[in-house]
């Protein structure tokens, strides 16, 4: 197979990964990528298509893509334990934003829980989806999508100024790898880090509940300061208020 003219084995040893599997087309990456990881991937099996016409994101949300508008991947992972799952998406987008500020011309900030922004503008997503064998993970997949051009028929979306999908992936690789290897909550240098990248710290919220955000937890649950003290969210997603 091949993906943008590079055959599997070229892109694998380029990228110094195990396995690729690169698609012109195909429903999700992250379909793909489970039904590798079943049949035994090793860690650092990655899938990237040009087009996605069934891609997934949090809560069940579906789109299609254009060829060759976005950089569109999901890399299996093999955790020895579920230390640090809870954290993985913020861990990523603290490990990708000063990545991918080298196409953008403002700073790559991070909303909770897994969206990076450029200007106001929602650059990118993380998805993780994790297999379970008993209370350890047997596998995750680690999907993202980047826009590599600002889709036209995405309001609020942006792209990457100069960019090619082959740059991109070889600089995100090695970031997302660094990610999913860390352990453990995060720590006060990434927090630090998070709150100076934070895309929603001092707007009104309306989802998960109302309230002004006041930033992150080590343990990744969103802090609302609400009219009866401030609370902490570990799931669901993060609306604002229209004012």
């Amino acid at each position: 197979m091949t993906w943008r003219g590079l055959d599997d084995a070229s892109l694998a040893g380029r990228l110094g990964l195990p396995r690729v599997a690169g698609l012109a087309s195909v429903g999700s990456t992250m379909d793909v990528a489970h039904a590798l990881a079943v049949e035994g991937a090793e860690a650092g099996t990655l899938v990237v298509a040009e087009e996605q016409t069934a891609g997934r994101g949090r809560a069940g949300h579906h789109w299609t893509s254009q060829p060759g508008d976005g950089l569109l991947m999901t890399l299996v992972e093999r955790p020895r334990s579920a230390d640090g799952l809870d954290v993985l998406s913020l861990r990523l987008g603290l490990h990708l934003a000063p990545v991918l500020e080298r196409w953008t011309s403002a700073p790559v900030c991070l909303k909770w829980p897994n969206d990076l922004y450029v200007g106001g503008h929602k650059l990118a997503g993380v998805l993780i989806e994790a297999r379970w064998r008993g209370a350890n993970p047997d596998w995750i997949a680690i999907g993202l999508g980047i826009n590599l051009v600002g889709p036209v028929d995405v309001p609020g979306a942006t792209g990457l100024q100069g960019a090619t999908a082959e740059a991109v992936l070889s600089e995100v690789i090695p970031a997302v790898r660094a990610a999913a290897r860390a352990r453990g909550p995060l720590t006060p240098e990434e927090l630090n880090a998070f709150a100076q990248r934070d895309f929603a710290v001092g707007r009104r919220a309306s989802l998960p509940a109302d309230g002004f955000v006041r930033g992150i937890s080590s343990a990744g649950e969103l802090l609302l300061e609400t009219p009866t003290g401030v609370a902490a969210f570990r799931t669901g997603s993060l609306a604002f208020a229209i004012t």
